[in-house]
């Protein structure tokens, strides 16, 4: 695990989607900025293998990001990585000839699932898990949730069917940013004690700073020895790295800012 590669590379993601938020004047970036750390240290700590023979499925293992309006995070890596291509990467909110949306679906390259509506990741991760382990197919299957997916009663019947199946080929990782659409769930619907609910779904959890590369590593490399489902709860802040967004549940969805501040905001993120 190179250290300073993912700081330089959370760093530079960060940019390169704030960027395109700016110029698309949309998306969802407190919720994308807040799993960038996780999706980084996925991505370039050898978690999520590349299948370079196979331009089709140019990745052996999975990511799905249940939270379907923070699946554009992935973009900027998945571009990095060659697997979306410069033309449509370039073209997104220039023109149409782009198959890159805020919400992803499987037409775009290294996108598993459509993920728009929520409470459905750990469903879909499940069938594949299942898949895999019948087929005798060595792959991994990450799903990143949401606090606010655990208001989803779907969400607790993939917890009853993937725990029933036991499948230790599947990884939840929840983002615990305590900001959902309304603001701070406990203000909203508590949600209890999460990790004892998991628990009593037969899940082995972990927990750890979803912004410490160090922890994000060490925690996952743990949870992969485990022979049964697992969940690794990242506490993090919505809008990571951009301080005018950072624990403002109104940056849930964009925000216009005026020119000065957009520049203000690249300055930040190029130091």
């Amino acid at each position: 695990m190179n250290i300073n590669l993912l700081k330089n590379k959370a760093n530079e993601m960060r940019r390169k989607l704030f960027k395109k938020c700016y110029l698309l004047k949309e998306g969802h970036p407190g919720s994308a900025m807040s799993i960038m750390d996780v999706l980084v240290v996925l991505y370039y700590s050898g978690f999520v293998r590349l299948n370079k023979k196979n331009k089709k499925h140019p990745l052996k293992d999975d990511i799905i990001v249940s939270k379907g309006h923070a699946t554009f995070a992935q973009y900027p890596i998945l571009h990095d990585l060659n697997i979306i291509s410069s033309k449509d990467w370039n073209n997104w909110g220039i023109n149409n000839k782009t198959n890159l949306r805020i919400f992803g679906n499987n037409s775009i390259p290294g996108i598993k699932a459509a993920t728009g509506s929520l409470g459905h990741g750990i469903g879909f991760g499940t069938g594949i898990a299942f898949s895999a382990k019948k087929n005798k197919n060595d792959k991994k299957i990450f799903i990143i949730i949401s606090e606010g997916e655990l208001y989803e009663g779907s969400t607790w019947e993939s917890l009853l069917l993937l725990s029933s199946l036991k499948l230790d080929n599947l990884y939840i990782i929840l983002d615990i940013n305590n900001n959902i659409i309304l603001g701070n769930p406990k203000k909203c619907l508590d949600l209890g004690n999460i990790e004892a609910k998991l628990k009593s779904f037969g899940i082995k959890t972990a927990k750890c700073n979803g912004h410490d590369f160090v922890q994000i590593y060490k925690n996952l490399k743990k949870l992969q020895i485990s022979k049964k489902p697992t969940c690794l709860m990242t506490y993090t802040i919505k809008g990571k790295g951009i301080k005018i967004m950072e624990n403002k549940p109104n940056w849930h969805y964009w925000n216009n800012i005026s020119e000065k501040t957009y520049n203000e905001v690249l300055e930040q993120l190029n130091n």
